[in-house]
Parts: C-alpha cells; structure tokens; sequence
C-alpha cells in the first residue's frame, strides 16, 4: 500500500504542476499532506512534519545559495561571462570552437544557476554563429550541455547541494566526484550529440536575439573574471582534496577548514568580486548592493522548492512510508542507482524542472 501512495503523490506532483499550472512549490506541499493523509497520518502530525522538514532544509541551504546568486550576479553585469568566452573562443580558434564554448559553459555554470547561465551566453552564441557561419545548434549545444550538467552535478547549486545535505554526504566531496562525472557527461550530450545535428539550419527570432554591445575597455580582465568565478571552486575542492589525502593535517589546520567550508568560500568569492568589479572600478557600493539585493530575491522560489521538497522528505520518514520502500527495493532485482535515475529522469522529462526531480527522487 505504501508504494501506491507513493506512486500516487507523484502522479498528482505531474498533474498539479503540468496541467493545473501550480507552482512546484505549492504542488510539492499540497502532495506531501495529501501522502500524509493517505498514510493514515493526523493533520497536525502532517503539519509538524512539513514545518520541520521546511525549516531543516532551508537552514543547512539558504546562505549557500543566495551567496551563489550574488556571485552569478557578479558575473553576469560586469561582463565576465562575455570576456571569459572571447578570450578563450581566440585561444582555441575556429577549428575548436565548441571546446572553447564548452569550457565556457563549464566555468560560468559554475557559480550561475541554468536560468542565468543561459541567458548571459545564449546572446554570445547567436553572435559567434553569425559571425562564423556555424550551425546554431552546432555551438549552441556544449553550452547547454555544460550549464545543464553543471547545474545538476555540482554544488553550489540547488539540486545537487539539496541531495548532498538531505544524505548527509560532504559538500566538497560531492564537488569533487561531481567534476570527474561532468566532464565526460558534457563531452557525449555537447560536442558528441552535436555533430548528428549539424544539417538542422535555424535561425533566432529577431526578439530572441538582441546583441548587447560591450566596450572592452569597460570589461573586466581575464584573470579577474577568472578568479572571482573560480576562487569557490578551487577552496572547496582544495578542501576536499586535503582531507581525503591527509585527514589530519585537514582536521588541525582550523582555518583553511573554515575557508573550504562551502558557505565561506561562495561568501569570500562575493566580496573578491564586489572588489575587483566594483570598488576597484569605481563603481558606486549602493549600486552594486541594489543589484546584489535583486540577484536574491530570483532565487527567493527555489529556495521554497528546495524546502518543500524537505517537507516531502520528511512526510515519507516520519509516515514510515521511506522505511518501506528501504526494504521492498532491498529485494528489486535492480541497481539502485538506476531505479533512483529513472524516476529523476522520468520527472525532469514531465515537468522540465531539475530541482523538482531531484529532491523528489531524493
């Protein structure tokens, strides 16, 4: 009977957020009292599950992913992501312009969530296919591939670091693993699936494509946008790297464990770029706290997705459906890693988003 409910909630998961249009939000908490009640669970024990589940989750995550937000924010209005890829579309040439493209999507994909990502590079794309005569969907594909695969591998990004707090699994070793994943997996869906599209001649809306015009004097240097995108990166896998290496020297040296923390590194990654992209261009702290402010306030809903998603987790243990399901899929004949695979897959191809699939199939 568990498994019913289960497969229950989910289907009602497609049908509120696909048909009836419902925010994830909202459709996640409506499915996690309703598997409650199904459960034969009272609604104030449904209710205390949801609120705990809710706060446990969001206070392991918030300043993670707001911290990410600002950074992305960093990048986006400063021009790095458009320096970042002419400087390395130049180094690699034509002959290897999706390599440059992928590492491109790589590096802003990094500290961008997808939404954003997308729309600083999908306008440099449109712009490098017209001037090269390339197919569009020839470039345009190891972006998306490495935006996609970035956003839903590594932390700091919502799904992954979501997965990684609710397994209680290390964040800078989920980073680590997750890159050694990521880059073969952007290498088959980017350059790989690319080539079995390149007849495919399209052509962007005129609305689509409105080419922004930057002046390179105004743009930052290689080396800061490198650095402010990439400072994170580096002092959590450095973290990651030392402690599984050398356990104890990472236990004693309390600082550099403080610096790798995820949280601390997104938040010195912030303030290295508020320096080098505004203080030391002279730009204004109000403007630059202004927008700052708005780069939250976007992230204000996956936040609540990411929660919610807690309190489905939560529904399902304190119901003792998740123990259940623990041990019928004890005696599947089947990998684990595939069944848990499928049902993510199985949602982010019915409902598009990745957070939602990932914190379900979590």
């Amino acid at each position: 009977m568990p498994l019913i409910i289960i497969f229950a909630g989910i289907i009602l998961l497609f049908v509120l957020i696909s048909i009836f249009k419902i925010s994830a939000f909202l459709s996640l908490l409506i499915t996690s009292f309703s598997v409650g009640l199904l459960n034969g669970m009272e609604p104030a024990v449904i209710l205390q599950s949801i609120t705990t589940g809710l706060g446990s989750t969001m206070g392991s995550l918030a300043l993670i992913i707001v911290f990410g937000a600002m950074l992305g924010k960093l990048l986006e209005e400063s021009g790095a992501a458009y320096q970042i890829t002419h400087k390395l579309v130049d180094l690699f040439g034509l002959g290897k312009i999706q390599i440059a493209i992928m590492i491109t999507g790589f590096l802003v994909g990094l500290p961008m969530v997808y939404n954003a990502g997308f729309l600083v590079l999908i306008p440099l794309i449109y712009a490098l296919a017209a001037s090269t005569k390339l197919p569009l969907i020839y470039l345009g594909l190891p972006m998306c591939a490495a935006l996609s695969v970035t956003h839903g591998f590594l932390p700091p990004h919502p799904a992954p670091t979501a997965i990684a707090v609710l397994f209680h699994a290390d964040l800078n070793k989920t980073l680590l693993y997750g890159i050694i994943v990521a880059l073969p997996s952007i290498l088959l869906a980017g350059p790989g699936l690319s080539r079995f599209y390149t007849k495919w001649k399209l052509v962007p809306s005129s609305e689509l494509f409105v080419p922004r015009e930057y002046v390179q004097s105004e743009l930052p240097s290689l080396v800061s946008s490198l650095i402010t995108a990439l400072s994170p990166i580096v002092l959590m896998l450095s973290g990651a790297i030392i402690q599984m290496s050398s356990p104890d020297t990472y236990n004693k040296i309390k600082l550099f464990r403080f610096i790798s923390d995820p949280t601390i590194a997104l938040f010195i990654a912030v303030f290295i770029g508020i320096f080098l992209f505004g203080i030391k261009r002279r730009k204004k702290m109000s403007e630059m706290m202004v927008s700052l402010s708005a780069s939250t306030s976007g992230v204000a809903m996956i936040l609540l997705i990411i929660a919610s998603g807690g309190a489905f987790k939560q529904v399902l243990s304190d119901s003792g459906t998740a123990e259940y399901i623990k041990v019928i899929a004890g005696g599947f004949h089947l990998s684990p890693l595939l069944l848990t695979w499928s049902i993510a897959a199985l949602i982010r191809f019915s409902i598009g988003s990745a957070t939602v699939s990932c914190m379900t199939a979590a």
